[in-house]
């Protein structure tokens, strides 16, 4: 079990910690998921994302290695952005891991991995794994920018999917627009010596702590895919809905051959949004039928949307599948009704 730079500071908080990942974090702190969601929906909150892997690529040759191996072409942004990709299966094209690529500075990279993924990933492009000398925490929330200037002018700046290196209260942090929530906001990563300093003054400042209970209900009324969920084995970026994230002209790149063949012949599944009435989910793995009774699919991600006080989910369903089709679900021997809509399911606020 590994353990966040950050965890004395949870326990400090008597957050409920459970293991994820080979990482033990926090649940959820004692005003509970549902407040916490709350919270940054109308306020700003702050997660210990530690547990996600950083992979340090550098030198001359890093946006080549890069550019050969991941989806998206990084030729579309520059030094001080941040991109979405993928690491395919060269054999299949699953989606071996979904990435976040900072940009740090010209010929330095930080490749983001899901938590249990960050092995593999490195045994894919290379790098240097430098997960165990940072933390990374995350700002989240209309509010979250308000709450980050009382700390860091100059971190509250560093706009959407940019990437910038700034000190926070006196130790050298790379910050990066992004997360995973549907709203607004700004993950840092900072050494570990400054982790309690910088968790403790944006607490001060403001920001609500929150766990994995929040940040797996935040992101599913945001219609974001989770590894081992919306992606994974046998699970390709055109099933998913991801072909945004490919770029069909770069020369190569890992799966893209595979992929191709699936995109000539059509996906045999896609991935939809399902509207559930009612507080009782649809959890992942449950059938999902049409309205003749016939098995289309089944949920990969379900919970009660405390945004909206009713079910949602997510399903890999028979492309033929239309948004506004009636379906069901087989919960435990009883079926609860639902209707496929546009996802995401809480819009993110203009």
């Amino acid at each position: 079990m590994r353990f966040s730079p950050l965890d004395a500071q949870h326990r400090l908080l008597d957050a409920k910690m459970v293991p994820f990942g080979g990482w033990d974090m926090p649940l959820a702190y004692p005003s509970g998921t549902l407040a916490e969601h709350a919270a940054c929906r109308t306020g700003a909150v702050i997660f210990d994302v530690s547990h996600l892997g950083t992979v340090r690529v550098e030198g001359p040759t890093a946006f080549d290695q890069l550019q050969a191996c991941l989806t998206n072409d990084l030729s579309r942004i520059a030094p001080g952005r941040a991109q979405y990709t993928h690491l395919l299966n060269k054999d299949d094209a699953s989606v071996l891991d979904d990435i976040i690529v900072w940009w740090v500075s010209d010929q330095v990279f930080d490749v983001m991995p899901n938590a249990s993924n960050t092995d593999r990933v490195v045994a894919a492009i290379g790098g240097t794994d430098t997960t165990t000398t940072r933390a990374v925490i995350a700002v989240q929330g209309p509010e979250a920018r308000v709450v980050v200037e009382k700390v860091c002018v100059e971190a509250a700046a560093v706009k959407r999917f940019t990437v910038e290196e700034v000190q926070v209260c006196g130790y050298a942090c790379v910050v990066a627009g992004t997360g995973y929530t549907g709203e607004d906001g700004i993950e840092i990563a900072v050494p570990n010596d400054g982790a309690a300093v910088v968790w403790n003054a944006l607490c001060k400042a403001g920001a609500i702590p929150a766990g994995l209970g929040a940040r797996d209900t935040l992101r599913l009324e945001a219609g974001l895919p989770l590894h081992g969920h919306e992606l994974g084995e046998g699970i390709s970026s055109l099933q998913a809905g991801l072909e945004w994230v490919v770029a069909w002209d770069k020369p190569d790149f890992y799966g893209k051959t595979a992929l191709m063949k699936e995109k000539n012949r059509g996906v045999d599944r896609r991935l939809v949004g399902i509207s559930i009435p009612g507080r009782r989910p649809a959890r992942d793995g449950t059938r999902v039928l049409d309205s003749a009774g016939d098995e289309i699919g089944f949920i990969s991600s379900g919970n009660f949307s405390p945004t909206l006080s009713h079910c949602v989910a997510m399903a890999f369903v028979k492309p033929s599948t239309a948004v506004g089709d009636s379906v069901s679900m087989d919960v435990r021997g009883t079926l609860i009704n639902g209707v496929v809509v546009v996802t995401p399911f809480v819009a993110k606020k203009k």
